[in-house]
C-alpha cells in the first residue's frame, strides 16, 4: 500500500484554518494539527486564568476544530524568552498596535517546519487568505514570511491557491490544485458557503481575532512597561499582569493594577508577593496592586482610588487595608477626582 501524505496544518480553531483542513482531507491527505500558545491568545488567556464568570467552559478552538474533523492537534507551548525577543524587537515592526505578525508567522512557521521534518510529513497548510490581514497577508509579507522561514515552498495555503504560484505539494501532484480556493480579500461569504459543503457548524466569529497584541488597548500598556521597565525586563509573569483588570501609572516608579470583578481580584492576589496589596474594609472591591515601592501620600491616594472602585456601599470614609509581605496598615483614603484617574490610566 502506499503510504498517504501527510500535512502539518496550522489550526488556530477559527472558520479559515478548519476549511483549509477538510479541503486537504477531502483529497486524502492525512493531516496532524498544529497550534501554539503564545500567551497573548485572548480565548486561550480566558481559558486558562478563569477570571471571568461565565454560563459555559471557555474552550481551545483549535482542540475544538480537531474534534469535530476527527483529527489529532497538538498544542506546543513557545512562550517565553525567544517568543518574547519576537515582540521587543521585531525586524519587521508593528502594526495598528505591537503587533509583530510578519515577525510572529516567520517564528511560528521555523517551529512548524521543524515540526513537520520531525514526524516526517510532506508539508505544512494554514487557513490564510490572501488580502484578508492588512499587515501580513498580502503578497509581499507572504513572500517575507515564506523566504525568512525558509519554507521551501512546502507551505501551502490552500484557500487562496489559485492567486498564488504553485507549491512544491502542488507541483508533485500531492494535491490537486484544482480542487483548492481561489478565496481573495476580507469578506468570509465564501468560507462560509464553504463551511456549509464540509458540514462544518458551530464555529467561532468569522472576522474574530484572538491576539491581545492587536488590541491598541493592551498595546498601550506594553509600550508604558517598555517606557519606564524596559524592553529586556519583560517577563511572562509581567505579560500575565498587563492582560489584567485597569492599569493606572501614578508616577514614573509606580504604576497600579486593578482587579474589575472577583475573578480578577483572585487571579491578582497570586501576584501580591513583593508587592503592595490594597482592598476596601467591609465592602466589596476591588484587589489593587502596586508595582514599585509608592510614597506615603502615593499609597494614600492609591487607597482613594480602591475605595473609588468599590461596590455603592463604600463611601470616601472606608478605610482601607494595606499589605506588604508582613506589614498590615489600614489607611484612611485620600480623595481622587475622575480627571486626576483619567490622567493617570493607562
Amino acid at each position: 500500500m502506499v503510504k498517504p501524505v501527510k500535512a502539518v496544518g496550522l489550526l488556530s480553531g477559527g472558520l479559515d484554518s478548519t476549511i483549509a483542513a477538510a479541503m486537504l482531507m477531502r483529497q486524502g491527505i492525512e493531516v496532524q494539527g498544529l497550534t501554539f500558545y503564545t500567551g497573548f491568545c485572548v480565548v486561550e488567556h480566558n481559558r486558562r486564568s478563569k477570571t471571568r464568570k461565565r454560563n459555559k467552559p471557555v474552550r481551545n478552538e483549535a482542540l475544538q476544530a480537531g474534534a469535530k474533523l476527527d483529527l489529532p492537534v497538538e498544542m506546543i507551548d513557545i512562550s517565553g524568552p525567544d517568543y518574547l525577543k519576537v515582540l521587543t524587537d521585531p525586524k519587521y515592526g508593528y502594526g495598528s498596535a505591537v503587533n509583530p505578525c510578519i515577525d510572529c508567522r516567520i517564528f511560528m512557521f521555523r517551529r512548524a517546519r521543524q515540526y513537520m521534518d520531525d514526524i516526517g510529513a510532506q508539508f505544512m497548510f494554514t487557513g490564510e487568505v490572501l488580502g484578508q490581514r492588512p499587515m501580513s497577508q498580502r503578497r509581499q509579507p507572504m513572500n517575507v514570511i515564506d523566504r525568512d522561514a525558509e519554507l521551501d515552498g512546502l507551505l501551502l495555503r490552500p484557500l487562496s491557491a489559485k492567486h498564488l504560484p504553485p507549491t512544491v505539494p502542488e507541483e508533485n501532484g500531492w494535491v490537486d490544485r484544482e480542487q483548492l480556493g481561489d478565496i481573495h480579500g476580507r469578506s468570509r461569504q465564501q468560507q462560509m458557503e464553504l463551511a456549509k459543503t464540509y458540514g462544518i457548524e458551530d464555529y467561532p466569529s468569522p472576522a474574530g481575532g484572538c491576539c491581545f497584541l492587536t488590541d491598541k488597548n493592551f498595546g498601550r500598556r506594553i509600550l508604558d512597561f517598555f517606557k519606564y521597565e524596559g524592553k529586556d525586563n519583560l517577563t511572562m509573569d509581567d505579560v500575565m499582569l498587563l492582560k489584567i483588570g485597569r492599569h493606572f501609572r501614578v508616577s514614573p516608579d509606580v504604576k497600579v493594577v486593578m482587579g474589575r470583578e472577583e475573578g480578577e481580584n483572585k487571579f491578582l492576589g497570586r501576584y501580591a508577593p513583593g508587592r503592595w496589596k490594597l482592598e476596601a474594609k467591609n465592602v466589596t472591591g476591588p484587589t489593587t496592586l502596586v508595582e514599585g515601592m509608592p510614597t506615603d501620600e502615593e499609597l494614600r491616594q492609591i487607597a482613594g482610588m480602591t475605595v473609588r472602585y468599590a461596590g455603592s456601599k463604600a463611601d470616601s470614609d472606608t478605610p482601607v487595608s494595606c499589605h506588604y509581605e508582613e506589614t498590615e496598615i489600614t489607611l484612611e483614603p485620600a480623595q481622587i477626582d475622575d480627571s486626576i484617574l483619567d490622567e493617570w490610566r493607562i
